[in-house]
């Protein structure tokens, strides 16, 4: 396999998960009676531009299809964090009535629906057509379409250039990333911005947060190897922030290459990026050995759950999940875990109850079903939401229960 960014050729591992299905492709009881499609999923580094990246095995459509169940909204801390970005662009590019604002991959419209409240116009654009239907039940117009240079081109040539395009957690989520890339410096007006959102390679590591490793998934990313691609696809990095976000994002800034004097490089921005950079290199991101240990934790982690839930059985424990998430499915479908030491995942999400998590089939219920059935432990699969998670289930405690979490150590919360 070569780099999908430079081309050249991969060799260093980084993760082998064996194989798995994709992590949102969920069963229905039909599904349930049918052969189950699951891909490799082994995570390679590029020692060239030092991109990391899953093998390519899966293509977009097979992963985001018009049944796509993730919707953003389901999260109250995210839309906290959608509604504080508005904010935060509206101050800092001074959006108004005669600006356009664009999101790509818009998901439920849990962002635009505050652009829009703030009278700024804006679209989004998202292929998945179960997201994109309910953004327009909020008012919001969607492309339905895969974004890239062709798309970009199309839009620009109607007059639909932006001010302020927003990319939250999709840079990872494209096999094409040049293409991707490259149409962002084609859909921003000259002066406009983009803002590219993603969990940090850096934290991940730290963290050993080996379960955000999905097909989904298909890039890893530092600041070094984003300012690379953004660099040879007609992008300048002109400031970066670091968020808490999904166990420790980057929010990176973006201009056209082409745009001479852009009121947002400023030499403050400038320092940021250049600090960042220089804590990955001093983190070791520019060198082999810093991909070594990854693995060893990814299975220390399943070693640890299978443990404990090995352990509740014996004891007579009854154990439930919570938040039937892409992660929990890399970590479940890791760790070999089945419905006979899992039995059920409890979720909030309409589109998700009453099917089952692909791979290790466990059944998706409603939080009622964890009222009623009131288990001893309750795992909470979305780490990264975990506070939001512990505050919705304290109620879990009036029966004796404890709540548990996996990564980046197995912890019972007391």
């Amino acid at each position: 396999m070569k780099c999908r960014h430079c081309g050249q050729p991969l060799h260093l591992p980084f993760l082998d998960l064996g194989s798995a299905p994709p992590s949102n492709a969920y069963l229905s009881e039909a599904a349930l009676r049918a052969p189950e499609v699951w891909f490799p999923l082994r995570v390679l580094v590029c020692t060239h531009c030092w991109l990391v990246q899953t093998e390519d095995h899966a293509g977009r459509e097979a992963l985001f299809t018009h049944d796509y169940a993730y919707f953003s909204s389901f999260s109250t801390s995210w839309l906290a964090h959608a509604k504080a970005y508005v904010q935060a662009m509206q101050q800092r590019l001074g959006l108004g009535e005669g600006s356009c604002v664009v999101e790509v991959a818009s998901n439920d419209g849990y962002l635009l629906q505050y652009v829009q409240q703030a009278g700024i116009p804006c679209y989004g654009i998202e292929p998945t057509a179960s997201t994109a239907k309910a953004a327009r039940a909020l008012g919001l117009e969607v492309v339905e379409r895969f974004f890239g240079v062709a798309l970009a081109d199309e839009l620009a040539r109607a007059d639909r250039q932006a001010d302020l395009i927003a990319a939250n957690n999709v840079l990872a989520h494209v096999p094409d990333i040049n293409d991707f890339v490259a149409g962002f410096a084609r859909l921003l007006k000259p002066h406009g911005v983009a803002t590219f959102e993603f969990p940090h390679l850096l934290r991940m590591v730290q963290g050993c947060q080996f379960d955000t490793a999905y097909h989904e998934h298909y890039s890893y990313l530092s600041l070094t190897a984003v300012q690379r691609i953004f660099a040879a696809n007609g992008l300048a990095v002109v400031d970066v922030q670091e968020l808490p976000t999904h166990g420790g994002s980057l929010r990176v800034f973006a201009a056209r290459a082409d745009a001479a004097a852009h009121p947002q490089a400023t030499p403050e921005g400038a320092a940021r990026v250049a600090q960042l950079l220089a804590t990955e290199a001093a983190a070791g991101l520019l060198s082999e050995g810093f991909y070594s240990d990854f693995q060893p934790q990814a299975l220390r982690i399943k070693r640890e759950l299978l443990s404990f839930l090995l352990q509740c059985q014996a004891e007579g424990l009854t154990v439930g999940a919570y938040g039937a998430a892409a992660k929990g499915n890399t970590l479940l479908n890791f760790a070999g875990v089945r419905p006979d030491l899992l039995p059920y995942v409890a979720d909030k999400n309409p589109a998700k109850q009453g099917q089952h998590l692909p791979g290790s089939r466990i059944p998706i219920v409603d939080e009622a079903h964890l009222r009623a059935h009131r288990p001893d432990r309750v795992l909470i699969l979305p780490w990264n939401l975990r506070d939001e998670v512990a505050a919705q289930l304290d109620y879990v405690r009036e029966w004796g229960g404890k709540l548990v979490v996996a990564i980046p150590r197995l912890e019972v919360l007391e």
